[in-house]
């Protein structure tokens, strides 16, 4: 089934192809929290009806009833879509993660993950696409064409790894961001990185924040992770 109804947003248009009824509406509630637009399709036909309208990205998850989601990728693919594709999935192996790109894929998630985590490699994502949008939490924007926070008092400049984790806090305003959520949303695929350099980084932030002039700070739950609020 396709769902091409949504909330008017103007923000970049994301297709979510999941079949589970409540990861579905959990994954569409908070991206539109985040301001994208939201598509939503349950299977792999739906999803490639859905093809025939433009979006921007596509979160999809690989296990569908109806076929193998790498497959709707590649389908995808060859039909012209250049949309970046972000599967979702159970399973963690190398083998599938490396399956899923050879299919045409972006980026692969899996499952379970915080919202947050989604958002920010959604701008990741679309930013390497040409197409993104700002993030804005009270009077903090954060700016993902020249990499800068604006606050009520300075712009400050930020380094693509700041920016990164910044987004991925800013994704879900006083939610509980876990280190290991903040390690995948600021380094690469493999990167080994060790609590002091998440710490350090976190530091930085937190002081950019103070010269910004923002209200907002960013907590520690120790041994946990972050959040911002």
């Amino acid at each position: 089934m396709y769902d091409g109804d949504n909330d008017a947003m103007t923000g970049p248009r994301v297709l979510v192809v999941e079949d589970d009824h409540s990861v579905r509406d959990v994954l569409a509630r908070g991206l539109r929290r985040a301001e994208f637009e939201v598509l939503t399709a349950t299977d792999g036909a739906s999803a490639l009806r859905a093809a025939e309208q433009p979006f921007d990205a596509v979160v999809l998850d690989i296990g569908l009833p109806d076929s193998d989601g790498r497959d709707v990728c590649h389908a995808l693919r060859a039909r012209g879509v250049s949309a970046p594709v972000i599967f979702l999935t159970a399973k963690a192996n190398v083998t599938d993660r490396l399956s899923g790109f050879s299919a045409g894929g972006d980026d692969y998630m899996v499952k379970p993950f915080h919202i947050a985590e989604l958002v920010a490699r959604l701008h990741v994502a679309l930013r390497r696409s040409g197409t993104d949008l700002a993030i804005e939490d009270g009077d903090l924007r954060l700016d993902p064409v020249t990499h800068s926070l604006h606050g009520p008092s300075a712009t400050m400049p930020l380094t693509p790894t700041e920016f990164r984790l910044l987004a991925c806090l800013l994704g879900a305003p006083g939610a509980l961001i876990r280190r290991q959520a903040l390690e995948r949303a600021g380094w690469p695929e493999g990167a080994i990185v060790s609590d002091n350099v998440i710490d350090k980084y976190i530091s930085r932030l937190r002081k950019k924040l103070v010269d910004a002039g923002a209200s907002q700070s960013i907590s520690t739950a120790r041994g946990l992770g972050y959040k911002i609020s």
